[in-house]
């Protein structure tokens, strides 16, 4: 008896304790996209395939996952992946990542179809990409890149097309000629820097790395900056114990002098570099593109590793107000280089390329800033009312749907509760719907419907004071024949433009 009370407890218990319910959060690093947001980086897209398909580019895509192994950079140690990438092990414990950029997923899918593609081989793709690493302002975890690359070409004059390519793109896109300025650098005068200082061998790759880093913070914090995180490291608010501590290169005073002298344009040994830059500036004033469209910069270096030649960067030069209230240049929305090794990796044959990419949501922002964006909105649907619920007259307001689709007008049934018919118009009102369809068994009868110019409507409605008046005067409601569905509707929204 006592068992089966303790029992009788326990159920009456659970029954009464409240369900747990998941709380309704993003992920950190994450962001939900808008129907405006969506449209919006469709029409630049748009625009930027414009661009690529009259150079000769055609698309491609990738998954979203790759073999780990594939990425590169990032390789699985004995229980996971290293940090950096978001990574699950298949069904046979082989290791999967979200692709980090859109580049190392490329040169596995040509080096796996090396016998099929044609060589040059002048492709574009789209996507997002995945970067496990702490979020913060204006850095996520998951956005959209833009690639273009040219794989099979050795000679730098597809490097310079790439930088043509680049300004065109900002030019398409509506970015004024002096707002943009696409930087050009090449690694192996770099390598050359790097060698004349001790550290071009394999033991030092981490500190080139660091070094590398550090020269792509010039425009952030200037010479005095980056010479102090080319040595022992740098403070973020400038003197010591202000801020979080970023840690340098870990250079003497000689050799950052030696970096510092190379980035502000002191003259250095000719070598390979040099050479190409100077022929990548020929093939581009031949081609009309001034040095304020595209010029060398001995500052640009790109983060990554696997450069192997030519490096650029597009960069906006308007002002904009940052976060602290300071006006700075806008900076960087685009760059890449030649990566002649990462086909290699796979074939062990060297097949040369280069390439850049878009940060998508980085180049929106900018033209959102420069009123370069304007969305197309599209016109609200009609709302089709539902006055009767019984099957005949749900088939008869599912045809005038019909009707109204067919005639590429965007149009929806009321598909919430409609007992309350105010809750109808209210629904129509808040979807920024221009016109309500309401038939009711009168109407049908005659074989007619009431029209109702929601907008219009709206502005009346400001003048009339009290429900009884606008009841009688129904203000922009009108009755038209069914069979002049279409046409009057069509007259309506002609009003509001498309």
């Amino acid at each position: 008896m006592f068992i089966e009370q303790s029992r009788f407890f326990v159920i009456a218990m659970s029954k009464n304790k409240k369900p747990i319910r998941p709380k309704a959060r993003q992920p950190r690093g994450f962001a939900d996209r808008t129907a405006d947001d969506i449209r919006a980086v469709e029409e630049m897209m748009a625009g930027i395939k414009a661009v690529f398909e009259l150079y000769g580019f055609d698309p491609v895509e990738t998954p979203l996952f790759e073999y780990t192994d594939a990425l590169g950079k990032f390789l699985p140690d004995s229980d996971r992946p290293n940090e950096g990438v978001f990574s699950l092990q298949d069904d046979d414990e082989q290791w999967m990542s979200l692709r980090y950029d859109l580049t190392a997923p490329l040169a596995r899918y040509v080096a796996q179809n090396i016998n099929e593609i044609q060589l040059p081989y002048r492709t574009y793709r789209a996507g997002y990409v995945f970067r496990n690493e702490k979020p913060g302002p204006g850095r996520f975890r998951q956005f959209m890149q833009f690639d273009a690359d040219t794989v099979g070409a050795p000679s730098v004059s597809a490097d310079a097309e790439m930088c043509m390519m680049m300004a065109d793109t900002m030019e398409k896109l509506g970015i004024a000629r002096g707002d943009y300025v696409i930087r050009v650098n090449n690694r192996k005068v770099l390598d050359g820097v790097m060698e004349a200082i001790g550290i071009g061998d394999d033991e030092h790759a981490g500190t080139r790395l660091s070094v590398l880093r550090a020269i792509d913070k010039l425009d952030k914090f200037g010479p005095d900056g980056v010479k102090l995180l080319l040595q022992a490291g740098r403070w973020e608010g400038g003197n010591e114990g202000a801020g979080d501590f970023t840690k340098g290169a870990g250079l003497d005073e000689a050799q950052a002098d030696k970096v510092l002298d190379y980035i502000s344009g002191v003259a250095i040994e000719e070598n390979d570099g040099v050479a190409e830059l100077e022929l990548i500036e020929t093939l581009v004033r031949s081609a009309g593109y001034d040095e304020t469209r595209i010029r060398i910069d001995p500052s640009v270096v790109r983060g990554l590793e696997y450069y192997t030649g030519p490096v650029y960067e597009c960069e906006l030069t308007f002002d904009v107000t940052n976060e602290k209230g300071e006006t700075v240049q806008f900076g960087s929305v685009a760059g890449g280089g030649r990566y002649d090794g990462l086909v290699q990796r796979f074939t062990g044959q060297s097949v040369p390329a280069t390439g850049f990419s878009i940060g998508v949501s980085r180049l929106m922002t900018a033209l959102k800033n420069l009123g370069k964006l304007e969305t197309r909105k599209l016109q609200a649907p009609v709302v089709v009312c539902v006055m009767d619920r019984d099957a005949d007259s749900l088939g008869r307001y599912q045809k005038m749907v019909q009707a109204l689709r067919d005639a590429g007008i965007r149009a929806e049934l009321y598909q919430g509760n409609p007992k309350q018919f105010g809750k109808q118009l209210q629904y129509a009102d808040r979807r920024g719907s221009a016109v309500a369809v309401i038939q009711g068994g009168d109407e049908r009868a005659a074989g007619r419907v009431q029209l109702k110019d929601l907008i219009a409507g709206a502005e009346a409605a400001k003048a009339i004071e009290s429900r009884e008046e606008w009841v009688e005067q129904k203000p922009a409601q009108i009755s038209v024949a069914e069979t002049d569905l279409v046409t009057e509707v069509r007259n309506i929204l002609a009003r509001y433009g498309d």
